[in-house]
Order: C-alpha cells, then sequence, then structure tokens
C-alpha cells in the first residue's frame, strides 16, 4: 500500500519554544513524533536527536535480514520490523547518552517518543513515554499505545478514573523516556492496516486539550490530511494552546 502524510508542529499559545519533534520518511515507511521533556534542559535537542538517528538506524537496515545484527539482542518473538524499530529507538537513546556526556550544558535532557514503521499491510508501532498512536477506522478511533505516565498507571490501577487523570497535577509526570540511561524498555505491538486507515501521532499537547471523541471528529470530518492536521492544531491552540503540538497523521491508500 502507498502512504500519504502531513504533519503540524507548533509552539503552543503558552511557550516559547518548540520542544517537539518528527520525521516522516514515507519511502522507509518510517513516522515518529518526538516530545523534549518540559522541566528539562535541551529537550528540543533530545527530540531532534531521537528522531534523527531512529531513521537513520531504519536507513541503515533497510536491507536487513532474519540473522543480521546491531548492537542489541535480536528478539526471536518479534519480526524483524519490530526488532530494527525498537533497535532504533534504543540506539536513540544511546546517542543522547553521547550528547550529554559530551556537552555539560546538555546533561538531564529527555525526550518521548512514538514511532511506526509500515511494512507492507502491518504497522509496527514502537514507543517511550506519552506521545500517542490512534487509529482512524470507519470513523471509529481506537488509541493503540499506553501512556508510560504516572496518571495512566493510577487509572489502569483503578485509582484514578479518566476524567480525574485529565485535570491531575501530575499529568505531565512520565515513568519512561528516553533520558540516556540504561537501555529502555519499549513497548513494541504489529497492528494489521486497511486501505483508508488513517493512523495519528500526535504529542501530549494535543489530547491533553482535546477529548479522544474530539480527535476522532476532527480527524474524520476532514477530506484531506493537512486539513485534519490543521483543524487538530486549531482545537489544541483553540482551547489554550498550554504546551507544544505535533500532529501527524498518515493514511493508507489502495496501491
Amino acid at each position: 500500500m502507498k502512504v500519504s502524510w502531513a504533519a503540524v508542529s507548533h509552539p503552543g499559545l503558552r511557550r516559547v519554544a518548540n520542544e517537539d519533534s518528527y520525521c516522516a520518511q514515507a519511502d522507509l515507511g518510517l513516522f515518529a513524533v518526538a516530545d523534549g521533556m518540559g522541566g528539562h534542559v535541551a529537550g528540543e535537542v533530545a527530540s531532534r536527536a531521537a528522531v534523527e538517528t531512529i531513521e537513520l538506524f531504519i536507513q541503515e537496515t533497510r536491507n536487513a535480514e532474519q540473522d543480521s545484527t546491531w548492537p542489541f539482542p535480536f528478539e526471536p518473538g518479534l519480526s524483524l520490523e519490530a526488532n530494527r524499530l525498537k533497535g532504533a529507538i534504543r540506539s536513540a537513546n544511546r546517542r543522547i547518552a553521547e550528547m550529554m556526556a559530551a556537552t555539560d550544558g546538555l546533561r538531564g535532557m529527555a525526550t518521548t517518543v512514538s514511532a511506526v514503521l509500515i511494512a507492507h499491510s502491518t504497522a509496527v508501532i514502537a514507543h517511550v513515554g506519552d506521545s500517542r498512536v490512534y487509529l482512524l477506522r470507519e470513523g471509529q478511533l481506537e488509541r493503540l499505545t499506553a501512556d508510560h505516565s504516572w496518571v495512566e498507571e493510577q487509572v489502569r490501577s483503578g485509582a484514578l478514573d479518566k476524567n480525574a487523570a485529565r485535570a491531575h497535577p501530575w499529568r505531565n509526570i512520565v515513568t519512561r523516556a528516553l533520558a540516556g540511561g540504561e537501555d529502555p524498555q519499549v513497548d513494541v505491538l504489529e497492528h494489521p492496516l486497511h486501505a483508508a486507515d488513517r493512523l495519528l501521532l500526535c504529542s501530549d499537547g494535543l489530547y491533553a486539550v482535546l477529548t479522544d471523541d474530539r480527535i476522532r471528529e476532527l480527524l474524520a470530518a476532514n477530506r484531506t490530511l493537512s486539513d485534519a492536521c490543521d483543524a487538530l492544531l486549531s482545537g489544541a491552540n483553540g482551547g489554550g494552546g498550554p504546551d507544544n503540538v505535533t500532529v501527524l497523521v498518515l493514511q493508507l491508500d489502495a496501491p
């Protein structure tokens, strides 16, 4: 299947700098969104380093075979594509560590990342942190990633309901990130795709303002991907724009 895409990234209305980054390389089937963590120095450097390293790793392994080796153990329970994407994210974490070791001013930087690698009719999805991936299919929206955040853990345990979580003062605390420490635990899944499916990758500046129902309405109502991105960004900024917002929408087109 062919893939069409559009993206928009904006600092929001209350921040001067934009610490989000994204990449969209349709020839590689690679799409990613990274959010330099608020409150950490050089978040924009971390997010950019993450997406650039992921892109380079996927480029360099595009002709890899099942018995290929790289600096990470090949996990037999995962497909080749899933191993590639997981390895790319771990490589990004090591790159962040190298940059912090080389430059005092970058110490403490970190980023979240969510990435999609399209292989044939399957989306390999990998993420660390609270940037999200959604699937829109036949008008129905499904969130494919689970936030690595304190409030999400409380919701899953039953200690908080979703409405309380949206307003909780600790809602921005993530429990996993690319921060240059040990190889991160990367959640990976593979999801079959159909023609006309839309995938949305976004930073938390979108869903912290817009409910999933509103995201579904805007993603489904706009015919072009650019219009969908613009509508989602306008919705986030129209709700106060408290944070950086990055929206990347891709659509599976029939061959």
